[in-house]
């Protein structure tokens, strides 16, 4: 699975008009499930992701995760960051997880960490998507498990 994390003040998500996800001091997660990956892999990611240290301390260093400063997450899903640009002008998407199997890794990544302590709330599989954040920072992580 790929995650791209942004280290957010707040985040959002609307679908046709309506907000159905937000978060506050936290984490903004754009998750895309890759051939491959397994439930194993949705928990393995949600674990890496719930302990790293990305969030400051009392002394301003980046020395808390995201469970110790209390911080709640968004997790919004985006096969495009299977996305191929090596060859050409359009980006191949190959790489991602099928629908279904992207949607159930998705969902059991959001549950995972929610398990782990963290409060989640998600945008909708498959829809067309707004996504307002702001980058508190910016501190923006590329992972991959």
């Amino acid at each position: 699975m790929r995650a791209l994390l942004q280290r957010v003040s707040e985040a959002r998500v609307t679908v046709e008009g309506a907000e159905i996800g937000r978060c506050g001091a936290g984490l903004l997660i754009l998750v895309c499930a890759m051939q491959g990956d397994s439930e194993a892999t949705a928990q393995k990611l949600a674990l890496k992701v719930s302990k790293l240290r990305i969030f400051k301390d009392a002394a301003g260093k980046m020395n808390r995760s995201v469970l110790e400063s209390a911080g709640e997450a968004l997790v919004v899903s985006q096969f495009t960051l299977a996305a191929d640009t090596s060859r050409g002008n359009r980006p191949g998407f190959s790489a991602a997880a099928a629908p279904e199997l992207g949607q159930q890794l998705y969902e059991q990544f959001a549950q995972a960490l929610a398990a782990l302590g963290v409060p989640v709330q998600t945008g909708r599989f498959g829809a067309d998507m707004q996504v307002a954040l702001v980058n508190d920072g910016p501190v923006t992580l590329w992972v991959e498990s």
